[in-house]
C-alpha cells in the first residue's frame, strides 16, 4: 500500500480544513515547498496537492503547484478545481496524474475526451461522498447518486484509479471509514486511496486490511500523531 501526504493549499499556504469547511482552517506552513520536499525525504510514495481556492472558485495555486512539483523527484498528484479543458491540460503537463471530481460527474464526454488524450491511468476519479451518496462542487452540492453505483460505472467507462473520502470523516482524525472502502475496494479493477479520518497508525493497518490501492495522511501528519516513516514500515 503506497503513503501519500496531502498538501492542501489555501492562499499559497499548508492548510487543513475541518469537514472541508473553509471558515475552519489551520494553517500549517508559509512555504508548501520545503514542506514537499520534507514529506519527500521522509519517504512518501507519491505527494497528493490540492488546490483549494481552486475548489471553491476563489483563486487559483496552480503555479506554486507547477513550482513545487519541479523540486521533487517523486510523482505529484494533483487535485481541486480541475473543471475545464485548459486548466486540466496545464496540471497535467507537470503533474503524474490529475484528480477529477466535479467534472467527472458533470461531463462525461469531456471526461471521456480527456482519458481518451492522456490514458486513463493518469486520471484519478475523486469520488467523494456522504453516507454513501456523491456530492461535488467542493462537497457543497449534494447528488442521489449512491457511491458503489458511481465506481461501477466509471470501471465499465475505463478508469481504474478512484479516491475515496468520506466528507465526514475528513480532517476530524476520528478514525476512517472502513465500511465504505471495503465495499469500494472489493469492485474488480480498481485501485483505490482511502482519504479521511486517519489519526494513528492503527488507522493505516485497517485501511490496508481493505486492499486499499494507498491512504493518503494529511491531519494527522501535520499534527504529528502519525510518521511517514512508521506508516512505511508498517506497509513495507
Amino acid at each position: 500500500m503506497k503513503i501519500i501526504p496531502a498538501i492542501d493549499l489555501m492562499d499559497g499556504q499548508v492548510v487543513r480544513l475541518y469537514k472541508g469547511d473553509p471558515k475552519q482552517k489551520t494553517v500549517y506552513s508559509d512555504d508548501p515547498v520545503s514542506v514537499a520536499k520534507k514529506w519527500q525525504e521522509a519517504g512518501a510514495d507519491m505527494l497528493h496537492i490540492v488546490d483549494l481556492d481552486a475548489t471553491l472558485g476563489t483563486g487559483s495555486n496552480l503555479d506554486l503547484i507547477e513550482e513545487i512539483t519541479t523540486e521533487l523527484s517523486i510523482p505529484v498528484e494533483v487535485a481541486g478545481g480541475l473543471r475545464d479543458e485548459v486548466t486540466i491540460d496545464r496540471a497535467i503537463s507537470f503533474a503524474t496524474r490529475i484528480v477529477l471530481g466535479t467534472l467527472a460527474f458533470k461531463n462525461k464526454e469531456l471526461l471521456q475526451y480527456i482519458a481518451k488524450k492522456y490514458g486513463f491511468s493518469k486520471i484519478v476519479i475523486s469520488v467523494d461522498h456522504v453516507d454513501g451518496f456523491i456530492v461535488t462542487h467542493g462537497w457543497k452540492e449534494s447528488t442521489k447518486t449512491p457511491l458503489i453505483d458511481a465506481i461501477h460505472e466509471f470501471v465499465n467507462m475505463g478508469f481504474t484509479e478512484f479516491l475515496l473520502t468520506n466528507v465526514s470523516k475528513d480532517g476530524t482524525m476520528e478514525g476512517p471509514d472502513l465500511e465504505f472502502l471495503e465495499k469500494a475496494c472489493a469492485i474488480q479493477n480498481t485501485n483505490v486511496i482511502a482519504s479521511g479520518g486517519i489519526s494513528n497508525i492503527d488507522d493505516v493497518s485497517n485501511v490496508q486490511t481493505k486492499n486499499a490501492f494507498a491512504v493518503i495522511l494529511g491531519k494527522a501528519l501535520y499534527e504529528n500523531k502519525i510518521s511517514i516513516e512508521e506508516a512505511k514500515q508498517l506497509v513495507d
